[in-house]
C-alpha cells in the first residue's frame, strides 16, 4: 500500500500434507512446533468462503503449511505481506486464497494483478486461480505474457473483462501503454518470485511503472523462494508496514517427508529412463520440471 510517489526517484538505484515434527526436547522460540498438531484444525480456521473450502477439499488439501498458517490470516485482512520460503511450501496458495476470499466483484474490471518473471509460471498461477475458484463461476481469470500477438490479449480483455489478471511485466505494461488495460480499480498487487523481477533493473522499471498506474489504497504481497537481504528493502518500498515472513533456517527450509534421488545419465538416455521410472514408481501426481516447454 505504499504511496506511488515514493517510487518516482527510485528507478535508477541499483505442500506437502505430511511433515515430520520437530524434536520435542529441543524447542525453539521461533519454531512453531509440529506441523500436524498446530494445523490439525485445517483451512476452516481461516473462515474462508464455503466455495473456496469446497475447492480446497476437492484438491485433497487438509492441513495448511507453516507458511500458509502464518500468512493467510493476515493476508485475508488486507495486510501487506513479504514472504520468503522454499519452493513447495505453498506460497502460491497464500495469495490465491487470500485474494479470492476478499474478492467481491461489483464491476467487470481487474481487481487482482499477479506478476511473475516467466510465462510458464504465469500460466501455472492462472491455473491455480481457476482451480480454487471452480465454485465461484462469476470470477474471471486471464493470463497475459509475451511471445504471442498482443492483439489477442486485447481481444480477451475486451470480451471477458477479467477480475484477476496474471502476467509478465513486459506484456502487462504494453497493455497499459496501449490504453487497453485500466488498473484504477485494482485492490491487490502481487509479485511472485519478486526478487527475479526487482533485481533486473529493466524489469524493475516495468514493475514500477505498472505500480504507478494502480490506486494508492491497495494490498501488496510479494513472495519468493530466495529473498536476499539486499533486495528486501527494495520490496518494502512498494509496501506499507508489511508482515514479513522469512524462512531462513536451513532446517525449516527442508521439506520434511520428501526424499530426493538422482540418476546419472547421458543426454540421449534421459527420456527412456524417465518413461521407465513412470512405469515403475507408484504415485498419485507427478510434476516434471524441464528447462523450457
Amino acid at each position: 500500500m505504499a504511496d506511488n510517489d515514493d517510487l518516482l526517484d527510485y528507478e535508477d538505484e541499483d505442500q506437502t500434507e505430511q511433515v515430520a515434527a520437530e524434536p520435542a526436547e529441543q524447542p525453539k522460540k521461533d519454531v512453531k512446533g509440529t506441523y500436524v498438531s498446530i494445523h490439525s484444525s485445517g483451512f476452516r480456521d481461516f473462515l474462508l468462503k464455503p466455495e473456496i473450502l469446497r475447492a480446497i477439499v476437492d484438491c485433497g488439501f487438509e492441513h495448511p503449511s507453516e507458511v500458509q498458517h502464518e500468512c493467510i490470516p493476515q493476508a485475508v485482512l488486507g495486510m501487506d505481506i513479504l514472504c520468503q520460503a522454499k519452493s513447495g511450501m505453498g506460497k502460491t496458495a497464500v495469495f490465491v486464497l487470500a485474494t479470492l476470499q476478499q474478492l467481491e466483484p461489483t464491476e467487470s474490471v481487474p481487481y487482482v494483478l499477479v506478476m511473475c518473471h516467466t510465462r510458464e509460471l504465469a500460466f501455472q498461477i492462472s491455473k491455480e486461480y481457476e482451480r480454487f475458484s471452480k465454485y465461484m463461476p462469476s470470477i474471471k481469470v486471464a493470463v497475459f505474457f509475451g511471445g504471442l500477438p498482443i492483439q489477442k490479449d486485447e481481444e480477451v480483455l475486451k470480451s471477458t473483462n477479467p477480475h484477476i489478471i496474471v502476467g509478465t511485466p513486459g506484456r502487462v505494461l504494453a497493455l497499459i501503454r496501449n490504453k487497453k488495460l485500466n488498473l484504477k480499480h485494482l485492490k491487490h498487487f502481487i509479485l511472485d518470485e519478486c526478487d527475479k523481477m526487482l533485481e533486473q533493473l529493466d524489469m524493475r522499471r516495468d514493475v514500477q511503472e505498472i505500480f504507478r498506474n494502480t490506486p494508492h489504497g491497495k494490498q501488496v504481497m510479494m513472495f519468493s523462494a530466495t529473498l536476499s537481504k539486499d533486495i528486501r528493502p527494495v520490496c518494502k518500498k512498494f509496501m506499507q508496514d508489511p508482515m514479513e515472513v522469512y524462512v531462513d533456517d536451513e532446517t525449516k527450509l527442508t521439506l520434511h517427508g520428501l526424499q530426493q534421488h538422482y540418476v546419472k545419465l547421458k543426454e540421449n538416455e534421459k527420456n527412456k529412463k524417465l518413461f521407465e521410472l513412470l512405469d515403475v514408481l507408484e504415485f498419485n501426481q507427478v510434476v516434471i520440471f524441464v528447462k523450457s516447454v
